[in-house]
């Protein structure tokens, strides 16, 4: 008769838990590691948030603790950190008090700007919706336009853009990140994509932002504690010039005019690009265009951003891994 003295389910039992004791440090440092390339420390709740798979309270609550108990991660009032530097906590504090003050002012930018033709919602994005901001900070705005009428919309909120120039006014009307009804889903999906996503402030238009959010459930795949923000934007109204424009133009005459205000902003754009200007952020310019979106290349940021980050959390785990040994 086999005895069976009981030793391997125990062992298994320690097993697993090792795992999931990595698993949960690795999921806290990889968040904690994110928002570290921005020097901006995060609270127990953000932590928790932006975790890249689902811990229960407790479970977290002890691997933080953990985590700070063996100064891998560092603790200052409320925050969390992956620098042993208090004055990145300063530096949060007074850019959230900004960021007050700049999103009361997004507000009325967004209560103008839907008043343009075929713009269906306007959200805010960048660090602006993460609620930081400084002296340097735009107020970057995620517009939703009509279907098939994108071109149309932003070439317009552009032409308006100009004006802005001459009153030093640039910055609060930063239009860089365009869709419309048709194609409502990010294409690019990771961790930068899905933060951006799942954070956004949704300003005009609840309905349409409704839609935003049931097409982009896939960002639960990757942050699965962070609940999809629900559409907090005003509703959209009746403006009789915006009536009366799109009547004028919901027809062939429109979509000739929204593909060729495409073909000419798109070829404009490219040609920047070969001859690498930059912008303001020493960036080389660059656009993705096409007949339902107009964002920022990829190549030119994202991808740049996350490099940046696998790079880092790689040396975080290989820092903590060797603490742990010693």
């Amino acid at each position: 008769m086999k005895m069976h003295t009981g030793l391997k389910p125990v062992t298994d039992n320690i097993a697993n838990n090792h795992r999931d004791v990595l698993r949960i440090n690795k999921n806290i440092l990889a968040a904690l590691a994110y928002f570290d390339m921005f020097d901006y420390p995060l609270t127990y709740g953000e932590i928790f948030m932006f975790l890249g798979e689902r811990h229960c309270k407790s479970e977290f609550t002890e691997a933080l603790n953990y985590l700070v108990a063996g100064k891998m991660v560092y603790h200052f009032d409320k925050f969390y950190s992956l620098k042993n530097d208090y004055l990145i906590v300063i530096r949060r504090n007074r850019g959230n008090q900004k960021a007050a003050e700049m999103i009361t002012k997004a507000r009325q930018v967004g209560s103008f700007l839907i008043q343009f033709p075929y713009v269906r919602g306007i959200g805010i994005s960048g660090s602006l919706s993460k609620n930081f901001a400084d002296d340097k900070s735009d107020i970057d705005l995620f517009i939703i336009t009509a279907k098939n009428r994108l071109w149309v919309a932003r070439t317009l909120m552009h032409c308006f853009k100009k004006f802005t120039f001459l009153v030093n006014k640039q910055h609060n009307y930063c239009m860089n990140y365009y869709v419309d009804e048709q194609q409502l889903q990010i294409a690019e999906k990771n961790i930068y994509t899905a933060i951006e996503t799942d954070t956004l402030i949704p300003l005009e238009g609840d309905l349409t932002f409704e839609r935003f959010y049931t097409a982009n459930t896939w960002t639960r795949n990757l942050l699965p504690n962070k609940t999809l923000r629900l559409a907090s934007a005003k509703p959209l109204k009746k403006y009789f010039l915006k009536t009366l424009i799109e009547t004028l133009l919901n027809n062939r005459m429109g979509e000739l005019l929204d593909n060729f205000f495409l073909r000419i902003t798109s070829s404009r754009w490219a040609e920047k690009t070969k001859q690498k200007k930059l912008n303001l952020r020493g960036l080389v310019m660059g656009m993705s265009a096409g007949k339902h979106f107009a964002k920022p290349d990829p190549v030119n940021f994202q991808n740049r951003l996350m490099e940046r980050y696998k790079n880092k959390l790689n040396y975080v785990l290989q820092l903590t891994e060797e603490r742990v040994a010693q």
